[in-house]
């Protein structure tokens, strides 16, 4: 019996695989340098630029002034509206996210169970998501009017006091929950797909086992659609955490301004209700011109959204772990 034993490979032939192997790392490079020069400058020097200046004095006339931690130390002791803009926003944080992704698993259960019309009433439920953010608030501020508005005069028919919505400090965060969940098509789509995604022979099965419908969701379709609802829960967080344009739109018409980018004393209406964190940001950066300051308020605002887009990623790790039965 013989063994044949392989050549290793010439010099030429190693200097040519060596050429090629450069050749398609240069190609992959060439590719991806659009996107890594498009990063670099619409989100690597900006962010970078913003720690810079939160650590600064800078009202975009003048020079920046390096004044350390004076920005921070400002936003947790001697700054009175942080807190109010900061409980603003958790409220919008907790309130919204319960009910957004509750509203969007709701209907897209119902239309999952629909035989007929299905398109069209699937159409119709993500056609509010298209709607531009300051022209829907614009027309809920109509419909939620306190004197002439279509909801209080509908309540009223049936014998309940409307109140007064947007110019009520108690109410308005919840009119803009309410705005908020009649434009979630973009959350119930996604959960539809995942709702119809749910193996039939689970539901049969668990039928025949005795199952109510009752037991059948909670057992079957939410462990199914967990990452799916996490992914909602998180992205519905940000978006409160980001909650900006609704906010001074529905404030600056309640309190009787066309000019949502006119005086600050408009922004917030009624009473500092509206005025959340972003909303705030933006007063401190483009009314004051303390850019410094709104910098650093724009630090803590991406190092918070960051903390909750790892706990989503972490989450979907380990969800997608025990489903490989790890």
């Amino acid at each position: 019996m013989t063994t044949t034993l392989e050549k290793p490979p010439s010099a030429p032939a190693k200097v040519r695989a060596g050429a090629r192997t450069a050749k398609r790392r240069r190609t992959v490079f060439y590719f991806i340098a659009p996107a890594t020069l498009g990063f670099l400058i619409f989100f690597g020097y900006p962010l970078i630029a913003t720690v810079y200046y939160s650590f600064t004095k800078y009202d975009l006339i003048n020079p920046p002034q390096w004044i350390g931690f004076d920005n921070y130390v400002r936003m947790f002791s001697s700054e009175p509206l942080v807190g109010t803009a900061a409980y603003n926003t958790l409220w919008l944080v907790i309130v919204l996210t319960i009910c957004r992704v509750a509203f969007s698993l709701g209907v897209a259960s119902v239309i999952s169970r629909l035989k007929a019309g299905v398109g069209l009433i699937r159409t119709l439920c993500y056609l509010p998501a298209l709607a531009p953010p300051a022209a829907a608030t614009l027309a809920f501020v109509f419909l939620f009017n306190p004197e002439f508005g279509p909801v209080n005069r509908f309540l009223k028919l049936i014998g309940v006091d409307g109140g007064l919505w947007f110019n009520d400090p108690s109410m308005s965060k919840p009119a803009l929950t309410l705005l908020v969940m009649w434009g979630s098509g973009e959350l119930m789509i996604i959960i539809l797909a995942a709702l119809l995604d749910v193996p039939t022979e689970l539901h049969e099965a668990a039928q025949l086992d005795g199952a109510g419908p009752i037991r059948r969701f909670w057992h079957i379709t939410l462990p199914s659609i967990s990452p799916v609802l996490l992914f909602g829960v998180v992205n519905s967080i940000i978006f409160a955490l980001q909650f900006f344009t609704q906010a001074v739109v529905a404030g600056s018409a309640a309190a009787g301004s066309a000019d949502v980018a006119g005086n600050t004393k408009y922004i917030g209406a009624p009473q500092n209700s509206t005025l959340t964190y972003p909303v705030w940001l933006y007063v401190q950066g483009f009314r004051y011109f303390n850019m410094g300051y709104a910098a650093a308020m724009a630090v803590l605002l991406f190092i918070v959204s960051a903390g909750f887009t790892m706990i989503l990623v972490r989450q979907l790790r380990k969800t997608a772990h025990q489903e490989e039965g790890g």
